[in-house]
């Protein structure tokens, strides 16, 4: 009788685990796993902000890899950004699924030839609503999504983005407040700018850390939390999405 094999996964952890994440949710790599996960499956974490990176040698036995938000710029130079670089040039040689969330979005488009900087319009915290190109080629996994509709609300906090898309890719999401929200290559690789992994009550405590760090004003975060109260994200869809690419359903 034929074994099947099991199913395995990395999160590659960019951001250290707030106190909140830690408290309520076990760490952001719980928050990770019971979104894009399912039972069976086997979820590595790497934080690779401290260092933490798999052996090149262990790569191929990864059906793909997932790389989070971080408080850190894509374009900077810290040591393990670079080292995140390289890593994921060699994930894209070896065609390895790899999904991109906020900050993971942006690294992507940055190692694999791309250009990302500080958002031309500033700091987007809140609920957007992403319109979805599906009638590009070759997007296989929108094959199993015919009913996720032309426009789905995901949360955001970012204030860098994607200037320009590597050579070969494809933006397959924009909004109305940023150009590239999603861009893919291949069937291998998916950057995502929104967080579908979040609940609004992790992006609540996220606007009360930044604007107790003074990164944002007061009026903003008044204005980011009065928003949120008034919609929901489509999370279902967003997971959907995100389990179809890495898994193929």
């Amino acid at each position: 009788m034929k074994v099947e094999k099991q199913a395995r996964y990395a999160l590659l952890l960019a951001a250290r685990d707030s106190e909140y994440v830690k408290n309520v949710y076990g760490g952001y790599f719980n928050v990770f796993v019971a979104a894009f996960g399912a039972e069976g499956e086997r979820w590595d974490l790497y934080r690779v902000v401290e260092g933490e990176f798999p052996e090149m040698s262990e790569l191929e036995n990864y059906d793909g890899f997932v790389i989070s938000g971080s408080p850190y710029d894509a374009y900077g130079n810290d040591h393990w950004i670079i080292k995140l670089c390289f890593l994921l040039q060699s994930l894209d040689a070896m065609e390895k699924k790899v999904l991109g969330i906020c900050f993971g979005h942006q690294v992507l488009c940055k190692a694999l030839g791309g250009k990302v900087g500080k958002a031309y319009t500033g700091w987007d915290i809140g609920l957007r609503k992403v319109k979805i190109v599906k009638d590009l080629s070759p997007f296989s996994f929108f094959d199993g999504l015919d009913e996720i509709p032309p426009a789905l609300s995901i949360i955001e906090c970012h204030q860098d983005e994607v200037w320009e898309v590597p050579l070969g890719a494809e933006v397959i999401g924009y909004s109305n407040k940023t150009g590239v929200e999603m861009f893919t290559i291949g069937g291998h690789i998916l950057g995502i700018q929104g967080h579908p992994e979040y609940s609004k009550d992790i992006l609540y405590n996220l606007i009360d850390r930044l604007l107790n760090n003074n990164c944002i004003e007061k009026g903003f975060a008044e204005n980011a939390r009065s928003a949120l109260q008034l919609a929901e994200p489509d999370r279902k869809s967003w997971e959907k999405i995100c389990k179809i690419f890495l898994k193929g359903r």
